[in-house]
């Protein structure tokens, strides 16, 4: 393919997943220089997608879960032909996200084996051969020729921040900016409760911070404010703990976790976007794997419990107990963390190594 690519990406309908896409990105954008980088995504995900310098458009969709909207899919791919991709490269495994780009008529449509849509894909891939391969070096493999080796390095995802924008958001929130360390809380996972760390787990570690000075935030949307009032109630000094879920925008909290000292998170889309924002991160993993959704920063350690039961990916615990999540103590989050804080910090990773895994 020439330098003047036009490459249209189907992106995925998760906040992490289209933050680790960013690997991908990255990738197109260094080997193919010159190249139009388009994204296709719904609403809620395309918004990540505008502090990516690499994006040169976002094409917002008004698709749903689970909807084949086959008529919408129809309007928007003959509306794309103008455009005349050179390719497109479809990062979710499912039919229907195949049909945009095959109305499109975009000649070259690459993506890996998952339900039928031979056609509607004419550079298929075989699909990795293990579930806990990383998911960003599987989007990055898309980006490289069929005959590529495995992926053993890429770059790690880096979103813009405006730091300057934190105060404004507080103020606007009726807060004012306290002169604290933050330690910032997101004990959201929109996945299912196999993903969420119980909220008396948050408070210990909240209060152990609140007494060493430190200020909390809790971020996340409004399905994860009953968990935040829990953990709210729990917390010893209220006057530096602040319930932000359900009241910022995914770009203000972007930019609020950005301004973080540090970020303890479920396996998470915030997981994800406080890793891309650069700062100390510490990712709890329960159901889900920490080797296939890392958070991807040298600056970012996930914590899991080693259980025959686990990873299972499942939404809610198969065998009724979340022992992976229950006995997963604070102490080991406060322990990961330390080490994460301890002088010199390490500088922000641009390259992600070792895949496979060893």
């Amino acid at each position: 393919m020439n330098s003047a690519d036009r490459i249209l990406v189907i992106g995925p309908a998760w906040i992490g997943d289209m933050v680790m896409a960013q690997s991908l990105f990255k990738t197109l954008k260094v080997r193919r220089p010159g190249m139009r980088l388009s994204v296709v995504a719904p609403t809620f995900t395309a918004k990540i997608t505008t502090r990516m310098p690499e994006v040169d458009e976002v094409i917002e969709t008004p698709f749903h879960h689970g909807k084949l909207q086959l008529g919408a899919r129809l309007k928007i791919g003959r509306s794309l032909r103008v455009q005349k991709f050179d390719q497109a490269i479809i990062l979710p495994g499912s039919t229907k996200a195949a049909l945009l780009p095959f109305f499109a008529r975009i000649p070259v449509r690459t993506g890996y084996r998952g339900e039928p849509r031979r056609g509607l894909i004419n550079d298929l891939r075989d699909k990795p051969g293990h579930r806990e391969d990383p998911m960003a070096a599987c989007f990055v493999q898309l980006g490289l020729a069929p005959d590529a080796p495995p992926v053993s390095d890429y770059p790690a995802p880096r979103l813009i921040t405006r730091p300057q924008a934190t105060p404004g958001i507080l103020a606007q929130l009726g807060h004012p900016t306290l002169e604290a360390p933050v330690l910032a809380l997101c004990p959201g996972a929109e996945y299912g409760p196999a993903k969420r760390w119980p909220a008396h787990h948050f408070v210990t570690l909240a209060n152990h911070y609140l007494e060493q000075g430190w200020q909390t935030w809790l971020l996340g949307g409004e399905q994860d404010q009953p968990i935040a009032r829990a953990i709210m109630e729990g917390c010893r000094n209220q006057n530096r703990c602040l319930d932000l879920t359900g009241r910022t925008s995914l770009l203000e909290a972007v930019d609020l976790l950005s301004q973080a000292q540090a970020v303890v998170s479920n396996d998470s889309g915030l997981m994800h976007i406080a890793a891309a924002a650069g700062g100390p991160v510490v990712g709890i993993f329960g159901s889900s794997s920490a080797l296939h959704t890392p958070p991807l920063s040298n600056r970012a350690q996930a914590v899991a419990l080693e259980l025959p039961c686990r990873p299972c990916f499942a939404r809610q615990c198969p065998l009724g107990h979340l022992a992976c999540l229950d006995t997963l103590a604070p102490q080991q989050v406060i322990d990961a963390l330390a080490s994460l804080l301890m002088p010199p910090l390490a500088q922000p990773a641009d390259i992600i190594r070792s895949w496979p895994p060893e």
